[in-house]
């Protein structure tokens, strides 16, 4: 999924998904690479996030790891701790700054 989904946007839809699925693993695979929108997607049950531009060499690790139940998260967000990640919520309004 991405999260500049049109009218809804990304974060919403996983956050409508997980409600109505919680056994849904959701991966984005997105240009926008700011911490706190990786955060923000983690926060809503997303099992991993990788950048658009980091996909043709981590997405199908990154496929692999959430079929797995783990949590992946691209290289490039390596300095950042996203462990608890999914304790915290955040609004559509916070994740898009």
């Amino acid at each position: 999924m991405d999260i500049g989904l049109p009218t809804l946007g990304g974060i919403e839809a996983a956050r409508r998904i997980r409600k109505l699925s919680p056994e849904s693993s959701i991966l984005f695979v997105s240009q926008d690479t700011s911490v706190h929108v990786v955060r923000g997607a983690l926060a809503e049950g997303a099992k991993g996030y990788v950048a658009k531009t980091d996909a043709r060499r981590e997405l199908l690790t990154a496929v692999d790891a959430v079929l797995r139940g783990e949590q992946f998260v691209g290289r490039r967000f390596s300095d950042h701790d996203f462990a608890g990640a999914s304790d915290a919520r955040v609004s559509d309004g916070d994740a898009s700054k």
